[in-house]
C-alpha cells in the first residue's frame, strides 16, 4: 500500500475502518439470517394454509348439483300439482 505523504495513514485508523467493516458485515448475515427464517416460517405456514384450503374444499357441499336437484325437485311437484288437478 502507498501512503500519501500529505495524508499518512495510521495504524488506529485501519484497525477501525476494519472493526466497522467486520459490524457492518456481522449485520448483514445477520439480516440473512433472519430474512431465511421468516421465509422458511412463511412457507410452512403456506403449506399449512393450502392442506386446510384442500380439506375444506374437499368437504363442501356440491352446491351446482343440489341446486339442479332441487329445481328438478321443484318441476317435478308443480308438474303433479298441474296434473293432478
Amino acid at each position: 500500500m502507498t501512503t500519501d505523504p500529505e495524508h499518512p495513514v495510521v495504524n488506529g485508523e485501519l484497525a477501525e475502518l476494519r472493526r466497522r467493516l467486520d459490524v457492518a458485515h456481522a449485520r448483514v448475515e445477520g439480516g440473512l439470517t433472519l430474512l431465511t427464517h421468516r421465509t422458511e416460517e412463511t412457507v410452512k405456514e403456506l403449506d399449512d394454509l393450502d392442506t386446510r384450503i384442500k380439506t375444506l374444499e374437499h368437504a363442501r357441499w356440491p352446491l351446482p348439483a343440489v341446486a339442479a336437484l332441487t329445481s328438478v325437485g321443484a318441476l317435478v311437484l308443480a308438474v303433479w300439482q298441474a296434473v293432478g288437478r
